[in-house]
């Protein structure tokens, strides 16, 4: 009886060529459109997310105090809790690290070894940096070079010079390529920096980078010494301390306990983009929103033409009844048509989001804004992808194949026939 049933499906959609075709048409390209979507966005998701992971720290310990929980005097029925109101308007403190190494011993002890990969303290200040008549407000970051290039992976984003230039010249600096272009440096060249302070040194670049991250590339690396010497900061404090964890699942939680052992703030590298990959989840789910409509939009096509052949096949339908068919071997024989329209379609759309994702994976654009620059679009390749499209598409074809079909399996064969008759 299937055998049949799909015989007679067949002839149907063969018999109105025009119509399948235009709807296999409608349903693949919104099966391609819906596969490039998905491609796109979670590229671009893991592009960033890839490039912060590799290049930025996993957790920074921050020269940001802890603040306790205020004690509620008034609600607390605990007699051992006295509150003292001291009239003494203070300085505020800097926010930075006081002994440092005492942390750096601590954190790489057990247990907290077994999670960290390195540790490495930074002192981060704000200078103008000065060539001949060009000058350039930056970010400069005092480092133990060793230690950050674990870190953040400098070594292999050098474009020229190298990191043993910059621990061999105590006052070299590694640039970011931008700041390259803006100061018109060039390797081995010299510049001034001056801190807020008015404190000046003069600097030999040692070191050109390209990370990919905007908010990397715009600063400037220098020995530790320097930095202490701009910032006019003791030997034991820094502004903060860069971590990389080997359990990025477990750093929230590890982060945390480090607050508490140390008694300072501990910021995840999720809390410090947690604008930027909100925004993407939001974009992501309008554009998904958008592309379900597209969908469908293909499945009103697909019940469009079952309709169309309903109405066209009335007479045979009363027929079919008439010999025997049951109504919901005709509901199936029209449900079968959507599914077979609309996988067809389903499976050309996939072939071609095959080329339209590597089309656009391959074109040659320079994406220079937001947080992250990168060449050409980053398009997300899995099979998952194809195979939730294909699933999606297939099902609204048959959702909408369902109501037309359930509307032929209602005719009355007698009616039919004398009105056909008439």
């Amino acid at each position: 009886m299937f055998k049949t049933i799909f015989q007679i499906a067949i002839g149907h959609l063969v018999g109105r060529k025009r119509q399948t075709i235009t709807t296999v048409v409608g349903v693949a390209v919104s099966t391609m459109v819906l596969i490039t979507t998905i491609s796109l966005m979670r590229g671009l998701v893991d592009s960033f997310s890839e490039t912060i992971i590799d290049i930025a720290p996993h957790i920074v310990i921050r020269g940001e105090k802890v603040v306790p929980r205020p004690i509620d005097v008034i609600s607390d029925q605990s007699k051992n809790i006295q509150a003292f109101v001291v009239d003494n308007v203070q300085k505020q403190e800097e926010e930075e690290i006081t002994n440092y190494r005492q942390i750096l011993s601590l954190i790489e002890e057990n247990p907290y070894d077994k999670l960290l990969f390195v540790a490495s303290p930074f002192i981060s200040t704000e200078v103008m940096a000065i060539k001949g008549t060009a000058n350039q407000p930056i970010q400069i970051n005092g480092v133990l070079i060793e230690r950050e290039n674990k870190v953040a992976r400098l070594e292999g984003t050098l474009i020229s010079g190298s990191l043993e230039s910059l621990q061999k010249t105590p006052n070299g600096i590694l640039v970011g390529e931008p700041l390259v272009e803006d100061l018109e440096i060039e390797l081995n060249d010299e510049m001034m920096l001056v801190a807020s302070s008015g404190v000046s040194q003069q600097v030999k670049v040692v070191g050109i980078f390209s990370t990919g991250v905007k908010s990397i590339d715009s600063k400037g690396f220098v020995n530790l010494k320097i930095g202490q010497l701009l910032t006019q900061m003791p030997s034991n404090k820094v502004t903060g301390i860069n971590l990389k964890v080997k359990d990025l699942l477990a750093n929230t939680r590890l982060a945390r306990e480090l607050e508490r052992v140390t008694g300072y703030k501990c910021e995840t590298w999720q809390e410090a983009n947690e604008t930027i990959i909100g925004l993407f989840t939001r974009i992501g789910n309008i554009v998904y929103s958008l592309v379900g409509f597209v969908a469908l939009v293909s499945g009103f096509g697909v019940a469009n033409i079952l309709v169309t052949t309903i109405y066209e096949k009335t007479r045979d339908i009363a027929i079919m009844k008439s010999f025997g068919f049951k109504a919901n071997q005709i509901v199936g024989l029209f449900v079968l048509e959507g599914v077979i329209v609309g996988l067809i379609g389903a499976i050309i759309g996939a072939i071609l989001a095959i080329g339209t994702t590597n089309l656009m994976a391959s074109i040659p654009t320079q994406t220079s804004q937001g947080a992250v620059r990168q060449t050409g679009f980053a398009m997300s390749q899995s099979p998952y992808y194809y195979l939730i499209a294909v699933f999606l598409t297939s099902t609204i074809s048959t959702i909408a194949a369902t109501i037309p079909s359930r509307k032929a399996a209602k005719l009355e064969p007698v009616q039919v026939l004398r009105d056909a008759n008439l």
